[in-house]
C-alpha cells in the first residue's frame, strides 16, 4: 500500500506539471497561428479565443498522452538516481509490480484519451469548421475593414474601403484589384454602394478610374467612368467538405468502411492504443546511465513519442491510399510495440544475461 500511494503521488505531481507545461506551448503556438488566420480573413477576429479552444481541446489526446509517457519516464528514473528502485527491488518488488500502480493512476488518463479521440475530436473540428464557413459566407462588402486590403473570398480580388459613412450598405474612396481570366484590372471610385439586381448584390461606383492590363500582351487601356457595377458576391467551393472523414463521427466511420473512413477510423484507434502501450514502453525501457546522465531518459521520450506518432500519421496515409490493410496495420504496430515492451519488461524482470553460445540468469554460474 505504501509503495503504490507513494508511487502515485509522485506521478500525479509529475503529470500535472508536465500537462501545464505542454498545454501553455500548445495554446501559445495555437493562439498565434489562429491570430495568423484572422490577419488574413479566414476566422473571424472575435472568435479567435474560441476557435484557440476548440483546437487545443482536439489536441488534448497527443498532449495527455506525452505527458503521461513523460511522468513515468521522469518519475522512474528519478528512483533509479536516487537509489530507490534498489530498495524496491532488495524489498522483492520486482519491475512486474510498478504494472498495476502505473496502470492504476494512468486508466483516468487513457480513458480521457479514448473519449477525446473518438468523440470530441470529430465534434471540435465540426465546430471549428462552421464557425468558419459561416464567417466565410459573408458577402465581400461585409469582409473588408475600414483602413485594410482585404482579399475577397474566391481570392481573385483585393478591396479597400473606407467605409466613413453611418449606412452599411455605403463607403468612400473604394480601391479594387481583381484577376479576371488574362487581365488584371484595378479600379478606384470616390464612392459606392450596394444594390440589388437581379437577385444578387452589386457594387455600384461613382466617379472614378478603371485601369485594364492583358497579361499576355500587356496592353493597357484606362477608362473614366461616372458610374460601374461589379458583381462581388461569388459563390465559393468549401476548402473541406462536409463529409470529410475528420468530421465525421466515429459511429459513421464504422457504417461507411471506405478507405479515407477506416484511415481516419486507424487514426483515432492508434492514439488510444499508443497511449496504453506507452506506458509499457516507459516502463520497460526506463533506467539510469550514471554516463548519460538523468536527462536521456526525457529526450528517449520524446524522440520515441515522435517515432511512434509519425509511425500512426503515416499508417493513415498508407491506408488511405488504399496500400496497407488497416486491420493488419493497426495489429503489426500496435501489437507489435505492445509485445515486444512486455518482453523487454520480462527480459528485465528476470534479469536475463546473452552470453556467447549460452544464455544464463544474472546470478548463476
Amino acid at each position: 500500500m505504501v509503495f503504490d500511494s507513494s508511487l502515485r503521488k509522485e506521478l500525479a505531481r509529475s503529470f500535472g506539471a508536465t500537462l501545464v507545461v505542454l498545454i501553455t506551448v500548445v495554446m501559445t503556438v495555437m493562439l498565434i497561428r489562429t491570430l495568423g488566420q484572422a490577419s488574413i480573413g479566414r476566422v473571424n477576429p472575435s472568435e479567435v479565443l474560441l476557435i484557440m479552444g476548440l483546437t487545443v481541446l482536439g489536441h488534448l489526446p497527443t498532449i495527455l498522452t506525452l505527458s503521461l509517457f513523460v511522468a513515468i519516464t521522469a518519475t522512474l528514473t528519478r528512483m533509479y538516481a536516487s537509489s530507490e528502485m534498489v530498495i524496491w527491488f532488495s524489498c522483492g518488488q520486482g519491475l512486474g509490480r510498478f504494472v498495476r500502480p502505473l496502470l492504476g493512476f494512468a486508466w483516468p488518463v487513457l480513458l480521457a484519451v479514448a473519449v477525446l479521440a473518438l468523440v470530441i475530436w470529430p465534434w471540435s473540428n465540426r465546430q471549428i469548421q462552421d464557425l468558419r464557413e459561416r464567417y466565410q459566407d459573408r458577402g465581400d462588402v461585409e469582409r473588408v475593414a475600414p483602413g485594410r486590403f482585404i482579399e475577397s473570398a474566391g481570392g481573385q480580388r483585393v478591396f479597400f474601403i473606407d467605409k466613413d459613412t453611418a449606412a452599411a450598405d455605403t463607403g468612400t474612396n473604394i480601391f479594387i484589384a481583381a484577376r479576371e481570366h488574362d487581365s488584371d484590372a484595378v479600379v478606384s471610385a470616390e464612392r459606392g454602394r450596394i444594390v440589388m439586381r437581379g437577385g444578387e448584390r452589386e457594387l455600384q461606383l461613382d466617379h472614378g478610374f478603371r485601369l485594364q492590363t492583358d497579361t499576355r500582351t500587356g496592353d493597357m487601356r484606362v477608362s473614366e467612368f461616372v458610374q460601374y457595377s461589379n458583381r462581388i458576391d461569388t459563390q465559393v467551393s468549401k476548402a473541406e467538405p462536409g463529409d470529410a472523414p475528420r468530421l465525421q463521427s466515429t459511429p459513421t466511420l464504422l457504417q461507411n468502411a471506405s478507405a479515407p473512413n477506416l484511415a481516419e477510423l486507424s487514426w483515432r484507434l492508434g492514439l488510444v492504443l499508443a497511449a496504453g502501450n506507452c506506458v509499457l514502453i516507459a516502463l520497460a525501457v526506463t533506467r539510469v546511465n550514471p554516463r548519460v546522465g538523468r536527462s536521456a531518459g526525457l529526450m528517449f521520450s520524446l524522440f520515441a513519442f515522435a517515432g511512434y506518432y509519425n509511425l500512426i500519421n503515416a499508417g493513415q496515409n498508407w491506408i488511405e491510399g488504399g496500400r496497407v490493410n488497416a486491420g493488419a496495420f493497426m495489429l503489426a504496430l500496435h501489437g507489435s510495440i505492445a509485445l515486444g515492451a512486455l518482453a523487454w519488461l520480462r527480459w528485465r524482470e528476470r534479469n536475463w544475461r546473452v552470453a556467447p553460445g549460452r544464455t544464463t540468469q544474472a546470478g548463476q554460474p
